[in-house]
């Protein structure tokens, strides 16, 4: 009997899925919830049961699911041209289109466009260019990368290591021997009592400055970072952390690579989040959004400084010797602008910012006061809940009792998906850009129960 026909669905999945960032143990015993379909921000099970998705999928889904616009986009390049490569100065029509809307739609001056199929590769991407760039100045020692702890820069062998999270070090022999971390900017656990935002901001950059020159100036290559670190818990800078940070890059010939795989295309109320928080890098980092996940892309936005290095280092070493087998895939780059069209038209971008002061306002009406929470934070459509033992002092729950995983599993089984974040207890939500009030409505006061719930099993309520 084949293996289509011996096993059911479930069983399908349990015996020869290997789940990503999944108990694997647990997994074998009690199986997966399987995801039948979506429309706009509803998901629904093999069973039919709806659930309101507060997670944009994995962030990313932000013009929603269905969309026959996009699918009829889709479709027809599939019928023009499905694929054909970039190698050797290949090219597709929408490939080369989509590079210049990237480059007219830049926060800052940028001049080229390299294109992966996710953030990981992308960061791996990125990570490479600054390599080549050092050693076409002839700087062969300058090829260190610095990120922050609760980083994330995705999970290839070197992006894993740039992402500040312990679980996807451990039992992996990461990071690689030229990755350093320095501290985030969580006002909850890292800011001393009585600092400013200011102040906590110059501490910060006193402590990437002491890196920097422990390690050598002359061989810190690159500065990893998201606008807001979203895995890491929707950690929110101060206004004063990333001109404070990049003084102290400029000051060592440091790059500045601005992760916006979340934050691009939208989700904090404007295009990038590059522009909210005065940042000014050599490279951006995009991928989800920039499909709203229809189709696997990424994108390295390149400054003209590093391009104008590149090209002529390709002088002395040869063509450039990386690239992918999907790289520029014109069906990718067909949905990216059918998405950013969509966005542009019918003005998502000021509709995610809209909606997000509702979901921020509402996140702080129903979670402020909670006794498990320590900290709501956020900004445009991104926010998140961290729940402590106690609030003041704040102290952090045993990682044992997994009660961040708890409410976002009871929100789950009330009908609503959040997602619980690592390296602390913190619910995250990212709806997509067309999530109505009542929605967000119904995804907070939700959540709330589930905590109001599990608070009680701890008998804190």
């Amino acid at each position: 009997m084949s293996t289509q026909n011996q096993y059911t669905l479930s069983e399908k999945d349990k015996k020869f899925f290997f789940h990503p960032f999944t108990a694997l143990k647990a997994h074998e015993q009690n199986g997966s919830m399987f995801i039948a379909r979506g429309k706009d921000s509803t998901l629904f099970d093999l069973d039919g049961k709806s659930y309101l998705d507060a997670m944009a999928g994995l962030w990313c889904v932000n013009i929603g699911y269905g969309n026959e616009e996009m699918a009829d986009a889709m479709a027809d390049q599939v019928k023009t041209l499905s694929y054909y490569q970039a190698f050797t100065a290949m090219a597709t029509a929408p490939a080369a289109e989509l590079a210049a809307r990237l480059i007219s739609m830049s926060p800052v001056p940028m001049a080229k466009v390299f294109y992966g199929s996710s953030g990981s590769d992308a960061n791996d991407t990125n990570a490479k260019i600054v390599w080549f760039y050092n050693n076409a100045l002839g700087r062969p020692e300058k090829k260190k990368l610095i990120a922050r702890t609760r980083g994330y820069h995705g999970v290839t062998v070197l992006s894993a290591g740039l992402t500040g999270l312990k679980n996807l070090h451990e039992g992996f022999d990461l990071p690689l021997a030229m990755v350093r971390h320095t501290r985030p900017p969580h006002r909850l656990w890292e800011k001393e009592e009585g600092m400013t935002d200011a102040d906590f901001s110059e501490a910060l950059a006193d402590d990437l400055e002491k890196l920097i020159l422990d390690e050598g100036p002359d061989t810190v290559a690159a500065f990893f970072a998201e606008p807001i670190q979203a895995a890491g818990g929707v950690l929110v800078p101060p206004d004063e952390y990333f001109p404070a940070i990049q003084k102290v890059l400029k000051k060592y010939d440091v790059l500045l690579i601005a992760d916006e795989v979340v934050t691009g295309f939208g989700r904090l109320g404007e295009t990038f989040g590059t522009g909210v928080f005065s940042m000014k890098p050599d490279i951006i980092t995009v991928a989800k959004g920039i499909t709203s996940a229809y189709v696997p892309l990424s994108a390295s936005i390149i400054s003209q400084k590093i391009w104008n290095v590149v090209m002529e280092g390709s002088e002395k070493y040869g063509a450039f010797g990386h690239g992918y087998t999907y790289s520029s895939h014109p069906l990718a780059a067909r949905a990216a602008l059918t998405n950013l069209d969509i966005i542009e038209r019918d003005g998502l971008v000021n509709q995610a910012g809209t909606r997000g002061e509702y979901l921020q306002k509402r996140l702080r009406e129903e979670f402020s006061e909670h006794p498990l929470v320590g900290e709501v934070r956020g900004t445009g459509l991104i926010g998140a809940v961290e729940f402590v033992a106690s609030r003041s002092p704040a102290v952090a729950f045993d990682a044992g009792e997994k009660v961040g995983a708890r409410i976002t599993r009871r929100s789950m089984e009330l009908g609503v998906i959040t997602r619980a974040l690592p390296a602390a207890d913190t619910i995250a939500f990212s709806p997509p850009f067309i999530v109505t009030e009542e929605e967000i409505e119904t995804m907070v006061t939700t959540t709330r129960r589930a905590a109001d719930e599990v608070a009680a099993e701890l008998g804190r309520m």
